[in-house]
């Protein structure tokens, strides 16, 4: 099955598509050039456009990707937040309109190719956006042009990656395909943030009549901890690297991420300067663990180790900086490596990145897990499995209007 990747970065969501056997990724674009260069590097068979999407025409990526209308299965995507920030009444979704908002050139996307099924993330605060108005008219945008769309807020430690991230996901789907969300594969209660609706947050299983919930509970995996994840890269010290695992795998997650690598890269840690190895020799799970003659301000976050039994909090694009987030290692005296931040957003250690140690980590900070882009690919292959057992849900091209 097709699949097409908007504001794609890495391509991490979109190798979650691919993993699953089931889908091939046929085109992505995004307007950095280095997170091309790294989807590039991971999707070697696609075409791939670093540009900013308002400027390349649709006719031409038809004509260069070799798709038309009906023969794309997916478009996936997370539209910049900024994106929504001054969203208007939706006038159309026609190509050649230069003042579309980034979402309504993915609105135009699916307007023109037409897939049975479309994949849209985001950060959590859409959810509440001028008091849920933004997600509304998100939603009747794509009524509009004849597909039904629901959305619900998911948490990948609950999809066997060890990261408490939450992002907003919407799946629509042309008229007479039924929606569908992954069900949670591991068990956690975690925090969140923004959205207390338990209807909209897809949640491991509660108590159940009859059925106690421990026995609920059961039939998932644990949630994957910080330590279960990079618990095999050797030790390396601040400013320091290492190319060699030198230990086996210890666990299941840790072979499955060095399944396609035999050489350990990109585990290279920060060279932090004597003031911040102090302050890091002091960092506990909070602020408070450091003394106040080291600090004068951050977040109650910053400064502060990960907890080892326990999936990561949500790592930035700067988890390579205690003094932005909660980033340090459980037990060394520095912050995460790129390979430990990679490891902790699901890359693959086979996955190739592009570009410098600032960029990469704002691509491994900015992307979306491949194992929770795996799951809801999954929910995706059932309902498109579902489809081609019956019509093939394709319909009239038709313009997204207030």
């Amino acid at each position: 099955m097709r699949v097409m990747d908007l504001f794609c970065g890495t391509g991490g969501f979109s190798k979650g598509f691919e993993n699953t056997g089931a889908f091939r990724v046929d085109y992505g674009i995004d307007v950095l050039p280095v997170a091309i260069d790294t989807f590039r590097l991971n999707h070697t068979e696609a075409v791939s456009i670093a540009a900013d999407i308002r400027e390349i025409r649709l006719g031409s990526v038809s004509e260069r990707v070799g798709l038309s209308q009906g023969e794309v299965d997916v478009i996936v995507g997370g539209p910049p937040c900024q994106g929504f920030s001054s969203i208007r009444p939706f006038r159309s979704s026609t190509e050649d309109d230069p003042r579309n908002s980034l979402f309504e050139e993915f609105a135009g996307y699916v307007n023109y190719f037409r897939p049975p099924v479309f994949v849209m993330e985001n950060v959590v605060g859409l959810a509440t956006h001028k008091r849920g108005s933004t997600i509304e008219q998100i939603q009747e945008c794509f009524e509009g042009l004849g597909y039904l769309s629901d959305w619900r807020i998911l948490n990948a430690a609950h999809f066997g990656v060890p990261q408490k991230r939450e992002r907003l996901v919407m799946i629509g789907a042309q008229v007479g395909i039924d929606l569908q969300f992954p069900g949670p594969t591991h068990a956690g209660d975690f925090k969140t943030i923004g959205v207390r609706d338990r209807s909209r947050r897809v949640l491991p299983p509660t108590r159940h009549k009859g059925l106690s919930l421990f026995e609920e509970e059961s039939k998932l995996l644990d949630a994957v901890t910080v330590m279960e994840a990079i618990g095999d890269l050797p030790p390396v010290i601040a400013g320091g690297w290492i190319e060699e695992y030198g230990l086996p795998p210890q666990g299941d997650y840790q072979a499955a991420r060095r399944r396609n690598s035999e050489r350990l890269e990109w585990h290279v840690a920060t060279c932090h300067s004597e003031r911040m190895l102090e302050i890091i020799r002091h960092a506990g799970s909070n602020i408070s663990s450091v003394p106040e003659h080291l600090i004068s301000s951050g977040f109650s976050s910053s400064y502060s180790r990960l907890d080892p039994d326990e999936p990561s909090v949500t790592l930035t694009v700067n988890f390579v900086h205690p003094a932005s987030n909660k980033c340090i290692h459980p037990f060394q005296d520095r912050a995460l490596t790129l390979r430990e931040g990679a490891r902790l957003q699901s890359f693959d250690d086979g996955f190739g990145f592009a570009g410098t140690r600032t960029q990469i980590a704002r691509q491994i900070g900015n992307a979306v897990p491949p194992l929770l882009g795996q799951a809801i690919a999954e929910s995706v292959m059932d309902m498109l499995g579902r489809t081609q057992n019956g019509s093939s849900g394709s319909g009239a091209m038709q313009d997204c209007v207030a």
